[in-house]
This record gives C-alpha cells, sequence and structure tokens, in this order.
C-alpha cells in the first residue's frame, strides 16, 4: 500500500504559534511512518510557509524556550490552481518539487489558521485536509459568534455581553450597565484567541478597564462573561460530515491554587491544577454529556475533530466553549480523552488523516 503524502502544517501568526509548534513535536514524534510520509511545513510569525524539519525535539514545549517556526530562507510554493496537487520548495539551491500532497493536517491554534482562514486556501487550491470547514472553523473561533449559535439551538452557555472600542465610545454608560448586570466576578476575553490568552478574571468593577485593555491587545472584539459556578469538564468529538459523531470520556480541569485555568497552567506546568481523566461522572451525568457535546458539535456543522468544554453546574451542563483544533500534544485533554476511550495517540492520528483525506475524496 502506497503511503498517505501529508502535509503538516503548524507555527501561524497568531498569538498561540507556540502551541501550534508543541503539537506538531507530538505528531511527528507519534505518526505511523510506515503508513504516512510528511513534510513539515512551517509559518513563521510574519506569515511565510517555509520548510521546516521532520526532528520533533526541536518542537518541545519548554517554559524556559518556547518553540518556534524561525525563517531559514527556504519558501514553500502551493500548487498553482486546483488541477495540481503538486508542493515546491524554493531555496538555496534553487526550486524543487516536494511531489503531490495527499491531504494536509492544519494543527494551527487562534486567528489564521483555526478560524477558516487556512481552510479557505485549502479549499481553493482543491486539496483535502483534516479538521473542520470553513464556517464551523470561523464560527469556533468566534466566541461571540459560538455563543449566539449555540442559545439558537436551544444550548445552555453562560451570559455575556460583547463590545468593541467603538461601542464603548458610542455609549460608555449603557454598556457598562449591561456589563454590570452580569453581576460578579465576570470573565474579560478577546473574542478571536485561544489557550486563554489575553483572559482575566475580574472580582472587582475597579478591574475592568486593565482587563479590557488586555483583551482588545488580542483581538479588536471582547466579551465580558458571567462567571459559571461549576465543574469544569472536557471531552473530545471525532467524526461528522457524513460519518457517525463520537463522543470521548470526559476529562476535569480541577482549580485549587490559581484563578482560572490559564496559559501558564495549560502548557507552562505551572501550579495549582490537576487534570483528571476519565472524569468521575455518573452513568447519566456523562451521558448527557456527551449528547450535549454531540449537539453542540453538530449545531456549528462540525466534522473532523472538536474538544467540548462545559461547566456541570446545579441546573445542568452549560458549554464554555468550541475548540475546533485542539491542543493535541500527547498530555493535552483531547488525545488523553480518546486513550481512556480505548483509542490511541498514534491511532488518533492516523484516523483523523485518514478522515481527510476520505472527505477530499467524494
Amino acid at each position: 500500500m502506497d503511503k498517505l503524502r501529508v502535509v503538516l502544517l503548524f507555527g501561524g501568526r497568531s498569538s498561540e504559534h507556540s502551541i501550534s509548534c508543541a503539537t506538531a513535536g507530538g505528531v511527528l514524534r507519534a505518526i505511523d511512518r510506515s503508513r504516512f510520509e510528511v513534510i513539515p511545513v512551517g509559518i513563521t510569525h510574519d506569515g511565510a510557509f517555509v520548510l521546516e524539519s521532520d526532528d520533533a525535539d526541536r518542537f518541545a514545549l519548554d517554559p524556559a524556550h518556547l518553540p518556534e517556526v524561525v525563517d531559514n530562507g527556504s519558501r514553500v510554493r502551493w500548487p498553482e490552481s486546483a488541477s495540481s496537487r503538486e508542493l515546491k520548495v524554493t531555496d538555496a539551491s534553487g526550486e524543487r518539487s516536494l511531489g503531490d500532497v495527499d491531504v494536509v493536517f492544519p494543527i494551527l491554534h487562534g486567528r489564521f489558521g483555526e478560524d477558516g482562514t487556512v481552510q479557505g486556501l485549502l479549499e481553493l487550491l482543491g486539496l483535502p485536509y483534516v479538521g473542520n470547514g470553513v464556517l464551523a472553523s470561523s464560527i469556533g473561533m468566534d466566541k461571540h459568534f459560538t455563543k449566539t449559535v449555540l442559545e439558537g439551538a436551544g444550548i445552555a452557555v453562560a451570559p455575556w455581553v460583547t463590545l468593541t472600542r467603538a461601542s464603548l465610545d458610542e455609549n460608555r454608560e449603557l454598556w457598562e450597565r449591561r456589563t454590570k448586570a452580569l453581576g460578579m466576578p465576570v470573565f474579560v476575553k478577546p473574542a478571536r484567541a485561544g489557550s486563554s490568552v489575553g483572559v482575566t478574571k475580574v472580582a472587582d468593577w475597579s478591574e475592568l478597564d486593565a482587563a479590557l485593555e488586555t483583551a482588545f491587545a488580542e483581538d479588536g472584539t471582547v466579551l465580558v462573561e458571567a462567571a459559571v459556578v461549576g465543574r469544569e469538564i472536557e471531552c473530545g468529538v471525532l467524526g461528522g460530515s457524513g460519518t457517525p459523531v463520537r463522543v470521548s470520556v470526559a476529562g476535569e480541569v480541577v482549580v485549587s491554587g490559581r484563578e482560572f485555568y490559564d496559559f501558564e497552567a495549560k502548557y507552562l506546568d505551572a501550579p495549582g491544577v490537576e487534570l483528571i481523566c476519565p472524569a468521575e461522572l455518573g452513568d447519566g451525568e456523562l451521558f448527557e454529556l456527551q449528547r450535549v457535546a454531540r449537539h453542540a458539535f453538530e449545531a456549528i456543522g462540525g466534522e473532523g475533530l472538536a474538544r467540548v468544554d462545559v461547566f456541570l453546574t446545579d441546573e445542568g451542563f452549560v458549554v464554555n466553549e468550541i475548540n475546533t483544533m485542539p491542543g493535541f500534544t500527547p498530555i493535552s485533554m483531547f488525545p488523553t480523552c480518546w486513550q481512556q476511550s480505548g483509542l490511541a495517540y498514534p491511532d488518533l492520528i492516523a484516523e483523523l488523516i485518514d478522515g481527510g483525506y476520505a472527505r477530499g475524496s467524494r
């Protein structure tokens, strides 16, 4: 059987560049080389496509030195039209072919990658790819529209107010009144950022302006969201687009010594957070969680994969967010939930690639 040629696309222009690189390291280390030929393509902070190293160790997540795609002078050339799948690279030795691409695996986090932009590029080129399409990626990246779609589908979400600088400048008193109606505490979040980048927990209204500035530094649209009291539960979703949707067992984030599950706790091994998988849930609770996660995934038109994050409150499950390209290192919650569900990390990678290839072949 011929190997599938897979472009592993990582890095990118977002503030989650290093997390994407760490995800790439995990995939490079675990992918089945007997089935897949990998072309590692990195995107620099400035958006240049470069031919990267196939050495997983280069992209290890080290708190003292976060991994990144460095501009090495090479330039990867995408096919010139949808009638070709040939990838080329130009470097100091000239231009050469990298062969025909079977499928692209865009393990990009945040804007300019997880938000439908790269998915749109691949659609224009006619290249099969892993994961969600343009619409689901765009909805999942924008917290305001995620909430709007889920609420319209009858799924519980935390109350929120969406702000822009323009709306604040036009009528600050009105927006402050709407924001304060949410009660205290609140979370202030960029609409389009992940990995808890730019997120602040506000416990006093005197802290709001500084929190807004932190969030506005990441995006021009910001959400102020009522804090939800409940257990933080996450689960993985696979399938969609004509294949059955499956939901993993649940994992739980237990925060004991921090304000919330922030970037440092997620990726830099900061203390005060414990990840438990599988989470201790009753059979009825797990069934309901999986139903809610499936419903949320289908509501945004999901396909391929997602991680659905919820709060388990006294009134039931409240969806916090849908991550359409979740963290994918071997210790991340998404692959851990699937490993606890019986799907090993290399097999998970293979299933996603096979699914992306199959969808592109239909």
